[in-house]
């Protein structure tokens, strides 16, 4: 059984009349990623502030490493690496610089952080931009460079918040591999994202909150587990006699059929023959239909039955 990183227990933050935080609780195991799931205000930064004592709370305990969180626990700071959603880099100097500085404020020893900063440049390949002054870099890039500052140091305990807000479909790719890379080199990483398929995609282990509670904690497949529906099937068609789509509603396993005049979804909860079910009753009744495809569960799926809202509507 892997040792626990970070243990929350029944964390409240309340700012004047608002419940940021609602007895919240949680624990990471080394090894982990760690993904933190929800909409904008659900308080994910919130725990994070409150993680590395950046923010007091109003009731509850934190320990990271066996050891009770406080501001100046210095030695506990010292093994954790934090990107933050908003980049945190100085203007004024270069690439190299910026991270030479942030390794720095933890390696003193000369000879061993110029090593950790060429590793880091070399890990976020930003070896083609070590003079470069940030203003000068693409969103991309500069999140790049803010990801090395954090990580430079080789931290046992990294911390991602929104690392990939705003950036190109490359360089999102090039992070997401990134923070797999760093955590088979033995990192415990905590990955909060309101963006569901790159949770999905990495984290070994999911936490969904809403209105700074958590209200489901699981592997991807548990959580996908816990809601109603394990098979969406789309038929593209013109046409659906009210006879036919109410033998359809028949079907085993079939708990809901939606038409809009180009395309029938029916959602289907457990079996494993819906999809050939459903052709079966179209092709006997002889009615034409273009693309047809299955589309197992997503998060997002998990988030709009357990909240009633999908987490895209929530950010709009």
């Amino acid at each position: 059984m892997s040792e626990t990183v970070v243990r929350i227990n029944n964390l409240v933050k309340r700012y004047g009349d608002l419940v940021a935080l609602d007895h919240f609780s949680l624990e990471i195991r080394e090894g982990e990623i760690f993904g933190l799931l929800g909409p904008n205000g659900s308080g994910k930064t919130t725990t994070i502030n409150c993680l590395l004592s950046l923010l007091s709370f109003d009731k509850g305990e934190i320990e990271i490493f066996g050891k009770k969180m406080s501001p100046a626990c210095y030695d506990i700071k010292r093994e954790i690496g934090v990107i933050m959603q908003n980049v945190a880099v100085f203007d004024e100097l270069t690439v190299w610089e910026n991270i030479d500085y942030f390794c720095g404020l933890y390696i003193r020893d000369k000879a061993q952080r110029k090593q950790y900063v060429e590793e880091a440049v070399r890990f976020v390949g930003l070896e083609d931009f070590l003079k470069f002054r940030p203003k000068k870099l693409s969103g991309g890039l500069l999140r790049r460079l803010n990801i090395a500052c954090g990580i430079a140091h080789k931290p046992k305990l990294i911390i991602l918040d929104e690392p990939t807000v705003a950036v190109d479909p490359q360089s999102r790719n090039r992070i997401l591999e990134g923070i797999q890379s760093l955590n088979r080199n033995g990192a415990t990483v905590i990955y909060t994202s309101h963006y569901m398929e790159e949770v999905e995609q990495i984290c070994t282990r999911i936490a969904i909150m809403d209105k700074g509670k958590k209200i489901a904690e699981g592997t991807k497949d548990e959580l996908k587990r816990m809601i109603r529906n394990t098979e969406t099937v789309t038929v593209e068609m013109l046409e659906l006699p009210e006879d036919v789509r109410t033998e359809l509603a028949a079907l085993p396993h079939v708990y809901d059929t939606a038409f809009d005049g180009k395309a029938l979804t029916v959602s289907c909860s457990g079996g494993k023959h819906n999809l050939i079910r459903i052709l079966g009753v179209l092709q006997n009744h002889e009615l034409s239909f273009g693309r047809v495809y299955s589309e197992l569960p997503t998060l997002n799926d998990v988030f709009l039955e357990i909240t009633g809202t999908a987490l895209r509507d929530k950010e709009e």
